[in-house]
C-alpha cells in the first residue's frame, strides 16, 4: 500500500509563520507535524509515501530528504505555484498511485489515531475516519450509521478528520460531478468533497468515528496550544 500526504496548502490562516514555512513543516511537540505522519506511516508497513505539494515546495525535499531516515521512499509531486485543492491534488498524484487502495492523510491534522485501524481495503471507494466537530467548526461535515455508511447529512455530523482510505477509482467519472473545474497551472483544480457526497448517494463510502485525540492545526494558536500539550506529556516527571 503507497500513501499519499496532502501537504500543497498556502496556510493562509497560519500566517505569518507560513509566510516562510508551509504549514505541514511547522514543529509542533518537538518535530514538523508531516512527520508525525511519517513515523506512523513506515510502523504501519508503507513504502512508498506521495507528497503533494505547492506552497514553499522546494523546502520538503530539503527537510525531508528521500525518507531513508524513516525507511520510506518519499516521492513529491509538485502541482504547480497554485494549490488544486483536495481532488485536484489527488487526480494530480494518481500517476505515482497506481491502481490500489491507498491511505491519504491531511499534513496540517495531528492526531493519535492508530493508522493500523483503517481496513486494508474500502468495503467501497472510501473510508473515512470521522470526529466529532470541533469548538471551531461546530457543524460537521457528514453523518455516521450504524451500518457503517457514511452519508451527506444526518440528525448529528462528524466532521471529516483528514484521514482515509481510498480506491483510485474514486476519481473515475469525476468530471461528472465537477462539470466546469477551474484551472491552475494547466490542471482541473476542484475539491474532493461533491466527489464523496456524489458516491455516498449509492453507499459507496463508509467510515468510523474516532473517539481519540485530533486537531486541525489551522491557527498560531492553536498551533501553540498543541505544542504546548505535546511538550508537557514528553516532559520527564519529577
Amino acid at each position: 500500500m503507497k500513501a499519499l500526504i496532502f501537504a500543497a496548502g498556502l496556510g493562509e490562516r497560519m500566517r505569518p509563520l507560513t509566510d516562510t514555512t508551509p504549514k505541514p513543516l511547522l514543529r509542533v511537540g518537538g518535530k514538523p507535524l508531516i512527520e508525525w505522519h511519517l513515523e506512523k506511516l513506515t510502523a504501519l508497513g508503507i513504502r512508498d509515501v506521495i507528497v503533494n505539494t505547492s506552497w514553499l515546495a522546494d523546502q520538503f525535499p530539503a527537510a525531508l530528504g528521500d525518507g531513508a531516515r524513516w525507511n520510506l521512499r518519499l516521492h513529491y509531486a509538485y502541482e504547480g505555484d497554485t494549490p488544486l485543492e483536495t481532488g485536484g491534488g489527488m487526480w494530480n498524484a494518481l500517476p505515482l498511485l497506481g491502481e490500489t487502495p491507498f491511505l491519504l492523510v491531511n499534513g496540517d491534522v495531528w492526531t493519535d489515531y492508530d493508522f493500523a485501524r483503517l481496513p486494508r481495503a474500502p468495503a467501497g471507494l472510501a473510508h473515512l475516519v470521522l470526529v466529532d466537530p470541533p469548538p471551531h467548526a461546530p457543524h460537521g461535515d457528514f453523518a455516521l450509521s450504524s451500518d457503517g455508511r457514511v452519508h451527506p447529512d444526518g440528525d448529528y455530523k462528524l466532521t471529516y478528520a483528514g484521514i482515509g482510505l481510498y480506491r483510485p477509482q474514486l476519481l473515475d467519472g469525476w468530471r461528472d460531478v465537477i462539470a466546469a473545474p477551474a484551472l491552475a497551472n494547466g490542471k482541473p483544480k476542484f475539491p474532493l468533497a461533491p466527489l464523496l457526497r456524489a458516491h455516498m448517494a449509492h453507499g459507496a463510502i463508509g467510515g468510523e468515528h474516532h473517539r481519540g485525540r485530533w486537531a486541525d492545526v489551522g491557527t498560531p494558536e492553536r498551533l501553540q496550544q498543541l505544542d504546548t500539550t505535546l511538550r508537557a506529556q514528553s516532559a520527564p516527571s519529577t
